[in-house]
């Protein structure tokens, strides 16, 4: 139960936990600004493969002999980590960059803010929530609606929605079954040799897609503008990131680290300020408030 993992972990490892998984949400908006720079350039499925592959060349220097060692049990528990790759890797991005193609950032945003609530169900069997987390996710789901809205939460209802939407709650719902599966990693398995597994897998069950896209669609050409891009999804986006969301869930479970998901709306406005120069509107700080407030409600100790 979290109740008691609340009460016998040390502060420290909670403080720890809530940073990490700040880091990877703040590492993920990043890849949004990235994947409009891809969005004209590289297929989606060509991104995906790319990004995975990347991501194992960064992560093989320090896995490749963890993996060795832990060989036994990797083996005993390669269906639970064939799982955790299609649902985290193979599926998961995939389906936000082909969403991409279909339908407006406003409408992924939006549909991205049910990943929190949807990891808290998906987790129901094994962390209980509480009435202050349920608040903290109330609070902050308000405040991104009515960040998506512009001001006004009535008009997330007037938002036109296209197929790429259903793209989006796919990859919205794969990524909540990832963050629940990872409470349940097998003892004795690393947190490296887990990625390294699973980007290895992930990338594998991408190979047959990646053919077709190629067939389909063509290369694309490696230049600055699509390299670059690539690089970051695939170090940072990839490898950073999903080491210290694992890590996260880990220490603080899923049902929190989701609630501090909700501030990848923030991040993403801070970062377009900071990168693209777009203002940031009196409204937008009221609703990046809220959502503050309701992450820092709802990530403290279930009462």
């Amino acid at each position: 139960m979290e109740e008691v993992r609340d009460r016998r972990t040390p502060l420290s490892a909670q403080g720890a936990g809530l940073t990490l998984a700040l880091t990877a949400t703040v590492v993920w908006s990043g890849n949004f600004v990235i994947a409009r720079a891809l969005h004209d350039t590289v297929p989606p499925v060509q991104t995906a493969f790319w990004r995975w592959i990347i991501a194992l060349l960064a992560v093989a220097p320090f896995a490749v002999g963890r993996v060795r060692r832990e060989g036994p049990v990797i083996r005993r528990h390669l269906g639970f980590l064939t799982l955790a790759a299609l649902l985290g890797v193979t599926l998961f991005n995939t389906l936000i960059y082909q969403a991409g193609r279909s339908t407006s950032a406003t409408n992924m945003a939006m549909i991205a803010a049910a990943s929190p609530v949807l990891i808290a169900l998906f987790a129901r069997g094994g962390e209980r929530l509480g009435g202050r987390r349920t608040a903290g996710m109330a609070l902050a789901l308000a405040g991104v609606v009515t960040l998506v809205g512009k001001g006004s939460p009535a008009a997330v209802l007037g938002l036109g929605f296209a197929g790429g939407d259903l793209w989006m709650l796919a990859a919205t719902a794969t990524f909540a079954g990832y963050s629940v599966l990872l409470r349940r990693r097998p003892e004795g398995i690393g947190g490296v040799s887990f990625l390294f597994m699973t980007f290895a897998l992930g990338a594998a069950m991408l190979l047959p897609a990646y053919g077709v896209s190629l067939a389909a669609e063509g290369g694309f050409a490696p230049t600055a503008r699509t390299v670059g891009p690539l690089l970051y999804i695939g170090v940072f986006s990839s490898a950073v990131a999903y080491f210290t969301w694992n890590k996260a869930i880990a220490l603080i479970g899923a049902a929190r680290a989701g609630v501090v998901y909700y501030l990848q709306p923030v991040c993403v406005a801070l970062l377009s300020f900071a990168v693209l120069g777009e203002a940031v509107t009196p409204v937008q700080l009221l609703c990046m408030a809220l959502i503050v407030a309701g992450v820092a409600l709802g990530a403290g100790g279930r009462r």
